[in-house]
């Protein structure tokens, strides 16, 4: 009988999955009392890179990091919002809210419990640098960092996950993709690589719930990152 290879490594999306960006953005914004809707003007911020990536994506705009890209978007808002106070110097800070997100509180523990048994690291659409900010604030203890900047492709191109499987030296399906957003895991999965969905129903806020319903097409899903711990060790026994 032929068993499915072993789960090695564990791949995280990060903006969402493993890190709050929205109420990191809205509290940074209010603590800059800008007197805008903060809620709004996160979703925009995050709403914004879709459309420049689709343009690096078909090759429209050459390769720009992540952190040009918010730059990019932050501008175009503050124009938006008519907010006209802020320095060069607080522009530039304000950009660099995406290297201080918090992570959800089980994002931690979790991750230091997964580390015992897989390779867990990052796949996900920031630069390397801020990613290895966000792991030093959050204290997020990667054994490695893969961002788009390693493959100069962001998700969903194959580069990304396959690139991640060639890096680490396995196969496809020893990898597992984690994520709480269906496109990326269909897209992995289209790669050979397993996936796990992990619910974030306020990732957009409390006002704006997001819908966890479960996709069959998935290996596992989660309610958080502590029910992945769980979930991964019963799959183990089986």
């Amino acid at each position: 009988m032929h068993h499915s290879p072993k789960i090695k490594v564990l791949a995280f999306d990060i903006f969402g999955t493993v890190v709050d960006w929205h109420s990191s953005i809205v509290q940074e914004v209010e603590r800059l009392a800008l007197n805008i809707d903060a809620n709004q003007f996160a979703l925009d911020w995050r709403a914004g890179y879709r459309p420049a990536m689709d343009q690096v994506l078909s090759g429209q705009q050459p390769w720009i990091s992540i952190d040009d890209i918010h730059r990019l978007i932050l501008d175009e808002l503050l124009v938006k919002y008519q907010i006209s106070t802020l320095t060069e110097a607080q522009k530039m800070d304000l950009n660099f809210i995406w290297h201080r997100l918090n992570p959800w509180p089980d994002t931690v523990a979790a991750l230091n419990q997964l580390k015992q048994d897989y390779i867990i690291c990052t796949l996900s659409k920031g630069n390397i640098r801020l990613f290895v900010d966000l792991a030093k604030y959050a204290k997020l203890p990667w054994d490695t960092i893969f961002s788009a900047e390693n493959f100069k492709a962001y998700k969903p191109s194959p580069q990304t996950y396959l690139g991640v499987a060639d890096l680490l030296n396995v196969v496809p399906s020893q990898v597992m993709m984690v994520a709480t957003h269906q496109d990326d895991l269909a897209a992995a999965r289209s790669c050979g690589l397993l996936t796990a969905y992990i619910e974030r129903p306020f990732e957009y806020g409390s006002a704006q719930l997001k819908d966890s319903s479960s996709c069959i097409d998935n290996n596992l899903h989660a309610t958080d990152l502590l029910n992945l711990v769980s979930l991964l060790k019963e799959k183990a026994r089986i």
